[in-house]
Order: C-alpha cells, then structure tokens, then sequence
C-alpha cells in the first residue's frame, strides 16, 4: 500500500474530526473518555495544530494554548462536567448566570456547579467546531495534568499536595510564597518557571479587568480534580450535550433571517432602500473612524503630526465615544443586534461628508457624493459559515416582501485579519480566489483591491486564501502544500469563501448585478507556520494599526469616488 504523505494524513484527520463531530452532534451527545471522544481527541492531536504547542507532549502541559482557549470559554469551564449546546435561548427570564468570554462573541448560562450551556447562533456548524476543538484541547490537558498529581507509586506528589494547600487556603499569595508556588506549579506544568509565571501574570490581569477566568492556580487544580472525579464515578465524567433544538437548526438561518430583516427594514425607514449602497465586512471603529475623525478630533490634537494618517489615528485612540457623538449628527446611524446573531451594523448617509472636513490623506470625491448620495453599511465581522447565511440572507430579494429590500447594491467589501503563509504579522493579503478547506469547492474572485493600490510601506501578497474549517483545526504540513504546491496560497482565514459563495448565488439568482464589485483584503494577524507568531501569541496590539487603516483607506477611496451610480444587471 502507498504511503500517505504528511499533508495527506493531515487533510484526512481534518476531514476525520469534521465527520465525527457532525455525527456526534446528530447522534445527541457523546463522552470525551469514550470510543468516539477518543476518536475526536485522536484526530486533533494529529491535526496538532500549532496553536496548540505541545498538545502531543505528554509531560509538558501547554499554557499558551490554554491561554488561548480559556479567553474563548466562559468562566469556569474547567469545573464542569456537563457541557450543553444549544441553539435556542431560554435563560433570559431565569436566575441562570449568563457569561460571555471577552475574546469570543458566545453566549453561555452557568446552569450549577458542574453545568454549562452554551446558546449557539452564529453559523452553527463554525461554532461547533471551534467549541468541540476548544473543548477537546482542554480535556486533554486536562488528563495530562491528572497524570501528574501521582507519582509512579501511585501516591499523591509533594507538587500536587503544595497546589491544593494553595488553592483551599484562601489566602493571597505574594512575594516568597509566590514566587515559591509559580516554581511548584512549573514543576506540575512541565514547563520552565518564566513561563508559567507569564501565564499567571496574564490570567490574574484578566482575572481582575474582566472577571474572566479564575486564576492559574485554580483553573489548573480544577482541570486535575475533574478528571479525577470523573475516574471515581462514570457518572462524574465529562459529558457533551446537543439539544433537540441545535440539531434541528443545523442548516437553518433563523437568526440570520430576522438580522437581515432588521437592517432591511431601517433601510427602508431611512429611505435609502433605492440609493447605491456599499456593503463592508469590517470592524466596527475603523471606518467611522477614517470618515469622521479628523472634523471630530482636528481642533484637540492639533500640532501633533496629525497631517500623518497612522500618527493621527494613534492619537484619537481612547476618543470613541466623542467621535461617535459626533458622527451620529453627521449622517451615522448605530445598528446593534437584537436578532441573536450577534453581528452589530452601521449605517452610513455618505452623502452627508461632502459638509465635512476629511483627513488630508483620505482622497474623496464630493461632486460624487452629492451626486449619488452612496450609503454605507458597516457589518461587524460574522464567524465561519456564519457568513455565507448573513450574506445569503442580506441579498436575498425575498419576493414576498419587496418594499423592505435592498435594490440597488454596488459593491461588498471584506475586510479583516487572516494567517498569513509566506509573510509575517502586519502584511497585507488581497484575495484571488478563495479554496474551501476540506471540500472540493473554490471561488475565483475579480478582486477590485491590486497590489499598486497600496503604498510600499508594508508588504502585500496577492494570491488564493484558503477558507479553513476553524482557527483551532490547522495542520502545518497541509498549510505548507497549500502554499508550495501549485495552489500558491498565500493566506487563510474562516469567512470569505462563505461570503463569496454567497454573492456567487444572488448573481446566479439575478438579486445582485453580475458587475457588482467585489474586494478582499486581510491584513496578517499570524502566521501559523511561525511558532513565535501563531494566534496563541497575542494580538497584535499597535503594529495593526497602519495595514488596518490602509486597507480602510484603498476601500473607502474606492467606493467614494465611483462616477457610475448603478451597475447593469
């Protein structure tokens, strides 16, 4: 029999994990100790991605990656035992404690002490992959630090013991006794002291800014005691739940459906249901800030370099709530969700800027906005395929109701952060095609964005972008022959080939124009090749600052001085 190369046997234990987890969650729920958990956890470790480090040692517990994860679960997590996702939210009216990690947009209701639920609305199939990824990683780091609260006699270690003293004590550590309980739980870790005393400094900030997790210690030792009382009792082990309710919404857009309905019907209210409108996929500061900023802010910082775009936009940091005021009296209108799918809008009357003073370096063509009076609406990034059922939706005519449609769609822009293959963090990618990760389907894209829009101050790479299955399943043999096989991608990221397969559709169904722009660009947030520049790293912080803005100016200057107002269809 022919032996599978690296990146063969990778793809087939992404495609191995995918199936399983699609299965599990049909069949209802599943046990991580059982045949099929092990069969999840056995695909991700030879997935081994790189945001997870050392996830296939098994003396050395990976604190970066757990880092990672804890910032995407809620609080306590690690003390429970029952698990539940569900895609219909009935806790509202409840006592239930609702928690939200701060760097992922998910909701989840503490039901007990050993019981948590998670209400999934955004792109169903995304959001349980992410999960079950997450959920997978933290049990088997879980089962490796169990490993170590015995010695090879069976006895409970000096470490292990020191921990738990430390843990039920109550008592603040500080100083010597500190620094001496970091060393103990190195020593539990498997890792050296400065690291696992970085992690610690990491969660005790969180811990106290964001109430977000419960501190090093704590999370380790309660990692420790749950796999231990789930080898006491079966019926204490870890038990992952899916509701009637998220089985039978996967492949719906309910929330999708009543979102785009709700921008559709303030488009109509405002009137701007038959002007040109310019769809952007974008955070939500950027674009107000580039349009309105320099008229908000220009008399505040004057004399400090703010003629230079990237020094002016570092200066304004901190001002958003100012500029905000004031861009909701100059032709801004805030959108939040209230649909569940947990992406929040702005509308934009561009033809409102002709009356305000722009930065010098933003070039923009009044006698066009007094023309064509464009709007712009900014969408908040969605998660996965969360983005095709948004885009689907948004675009969709829906015939039965045509007073509240979108007529007249001039571009869709997508803006936002990917890995970055040949490059490094803070490049630039601009997309030519997008390849779905795991299924033969692949998008080639006009991109309206080149290379020559862009000035020499970073680095841009031009080429297709794979649209991957979740941050968490990326294997760097199948990233490599992406990149040096004849593919020659150049990045990957989670959406855009779910948008793209979108608009392809609402062209073949006559919703949009067939000469509707499109454009892609991503500035590098990682490189998941580069074990110094994965996500599990941390963020980029101000090094984002120029390719984010840059990328916002190339959009803006392009839709606000297009000459036709409306494409053929």
């Amino acid at each position: 029999m022919e032996e599978l190369t690296k990146a063969q046997k990778g793809r087939l234990a992404i495609r191995s994990f995918k199936t399983i987890a699609d299965a599990l969650a049909l069949r209802g729920y599943y046990k991580p100790s059982g045949k099929s958990g092990q069969t999840l956890e056995d695909a991700l470790k030879w997935i081994s991605p790189e945001i997870y480090g050392t996830i296939n040692d098994p003396r050395s517990i990976e604190i970066r990656g757990l880092q990672y994860v804890l910032e995407r679960l809620p609080r306590g997590i690690e003390e429970c035992s029952r698990i539940i996702l569900t895609a219909q939210d009935d806790f509202e009216q409840t006592s239930f404690e609702k928690i939200e990690p701060p760097k992922r947009r998910r909701i989840a209701y503490r039901i007990s002490s050993n019981e948590i639920c998670f209400v999934i609305t955004r792109g169903l199939s995304s959001e349980m992959y992410d999960l079950l990824t997450h959920l997978t990683f933290l049990n088997i780091e879980a089962n490796k630090i169990y490993n170590q609260t015995k010695d090879l006699s069976g006895d409970i270690t000096v470490e292990w013991r020191e921990l738990e003293k430390n843990v039920t004590s109550g008592s603040v550590l500080k100083g010597k006794r500190l620094d001496k309980a970091i060393w103990n739980l190195s020593i539990i870790l498997g890792r050296t002291y400065h690291e696992t005393r970085k992690t610690y400094e990491y969660l005790e900030k969180s811990k106290e800014e964001k109430k977000s997790n419960a501190g090093l210690f704590q999370i380790i030792y309660q990692l420790g005691k749950r796999v231990e009382s789930g080898k006491l009792s079966r019926d204490n082990e870890l038990l992952i739940y899916f509701t009637p309710s998220f089985r039978d919404m996967m492949g719906h857009h309910k929330h999708s459906r009543a979102w785009a309905q709700e921008i559709k019907d303030k488009l109509s209210e405002l009137g701007f249901e038959n002007r040109p409108l310019h769809i952007i996929s974008a955070n939500m500061h950027s674009i107000v800030n580039l349009l309105y900023a320099y008229s908000a802010m220009e008399k505040n910082i004057a004399g400090k370099n703010i003629g230079d775009l990237y020094s002016f936009i570092n200066q304004i940091r901190g001002k958003e709530e100012k500029i905000i005021s004031y861009a909701v009296k100059h032709g801004l209108l805030e959108l939040p969700d209230s649909s569940g799918a947990h992406i929040d809008c702005q509308i934009i009357d561009a033809s409102r800027l002709e009356s305000l003073k722009l930065h010098p370096e933003l070039s923009v063509n009044k006698a066009v906005l007094k023309k064509n009076k464009p709007v712009i609406l900014v969408m908040d990034y969605a998660f996965g395929t969360q983005a095709f059922e948004v885009m689907d939706e948004l675009l969709n005519s829906g015939f039965e109701s045509r007073s509240t449609q979108i007529e007249d769609v001039q571009s869709i822009s997508i803006m936002g952060k990917a890995g970055i293959l040949p490059g490094k963090k803070g490049d630039i990618i601009l997309a030519t095609a997008h390849v779905l990760e795991g299924i033969p389907h692949n998008y080639l894209i006009n991109n309206d964005l080149e290379k020559k829009d862009f000035d020499d101050s970073v680095n841009v790479y031009t080429g297709p972008v794979v649209t991957v299955l979740g941050t968490s399943l990326q294997n760097r043999d199948v990233l490599e022959k992406f990149q040096t096989a004849s593919w020659k991608a150049v990045g990957l990221e989670m959406e855009g080939g779910h948008y793209q397969r979108a608009i392809n559709a609402a062209i073949i169904r006559g919703h949009v124009s067939k000469k509707i722009k499109t454009r892609y660009a991503y500035y590098a947030s990682d490189n998941p090749l580069s074990s110094g520049e994965t996500l599990a790293s941390g963020s980029m912080g101000d090094e984002g600052i120029r390719p984010t803005y840059m990328i916002t100016k190339v959009i803006l200057e392009k839709i606000l001085n297009v000459k036709d107002k409306s494409p053929d269809k």
